[in-house]
């Protein structure tokens, strides 16, 4: 099941940028730059407490910043 908390960016086919919210069918924004829409996934994702996840053009993660309830200390 999709944590809808959580929010991609990736590249489109017409080579533009969207932010998408986990499960969602449609892009919540789509922007001309990946800086763009990697600052409204994390916006985003900050406001729902989830994670933000930047697809590079290989469909590969590159970042990966998250908001939710991390351990504090960090583990390791």
């Amino acid at each position: 099941m999709p944590n809808r908390k959580n929010y991609w960016t990736q590249k489109r086919p017409d080579r533009r940028w969207e932010s998408k919210g986990e499960g969602d069918s449609r892009a919540s924004k789509v922007t001309d730059t990946q800086a763009e829409a990697w600052a409204h996934s994390r916006d985003m994702a900050r406001q729902g407490g989830g994670e933000a996840f930047l697809k590079g053009c290989d469909g590969k993660i590159r970042k990966r910043n998250s908001y939710g309830s991390d351990p504090h200390p960090p583990e390791g």
